[in-house]
């Protein structure tokens, strides 16, 4: 496998580190090109956005989105060495003053300054660990009312969101399948 590039905008064409062994999985190009479209689409926009990126990996999906206009990225992720890749990576891009790194598990997350206007889940496929996560969120504070919530998951991984958010859209890519999600509005 070649290693990712981004796609458009700022750094197009520029290859990306990803670590050796099984413990990152890129987004597939395929999958991350889809995503970014259907972005163009949903509000809140891209342009000037604070972006999480959790289980970030090497980076592909945060620094795609710095590409494309995102004004700061938060990428969380606990891999030692996808954690060394993304610093690289950042650096080689020159982006190190947008993304504040945390180091940490995704699934306990402490409180965010403030919420995210859009968050991308790409757990470990059928590892379930996009629930624990988005209940981190929800506690954490990370959400507003209009926060969007995409969620990566394998194309027949069962899943099923808490009441407290609702599905916007669900997607098929291949090997991969996005679920899009706002908060829940609380009844009344």
């Amino acid at each position: 496998m070649s290693p990712p590039r981004i796609i458009a905008g700022r750094h197009r064409g520029r290859r990306l580190e990803v670590p050796s062994g099984l413990s990152v999985r890129p987004t597939a190009e395929r999958l991350r090109e889809a995503f970014f479209s259907i972005l163009q689409h949903q509000r809140p926009p891209l342009a000037g956005a604070h972006f999480v990126d959790l289980f970030a990996g090497s980076g592909a999906v945060g620094l795609e989105a710095l590409s494309r206009g995102a004004g700061r990225l938060t990428a969380v992720e606990s891999d030692r060495l996808a954690v060394a890749a993304l610093r690289r990576n950042l650096a080689k891009l020159d982006e190190t003053g947008r993304c504040r790194l945390v180091t940490g598990d995704a699934t306990r997350l402490g409180r965010a300054s403030e919420p995210a206007d859009i968050v991308y889940l790409d757990p470990p496929y059928q590892s379930g660990l996009a629930k624990a996560a988005l209940q981190s969120l929800l506690a954490g504070g990370w959400l507003g009312a209009a926060t969007l919530v995409v969620v990566e998951l394998a194309a027949k991984e069962a899943y099923t969101p808490a009441a407290s958010f609702a599905v916007e859209d669900e997607r098929r890519y291949g090997a991969g399948r996005i679920v899009l999600l706002r908060p829940a509005e609380p009844a009344a």
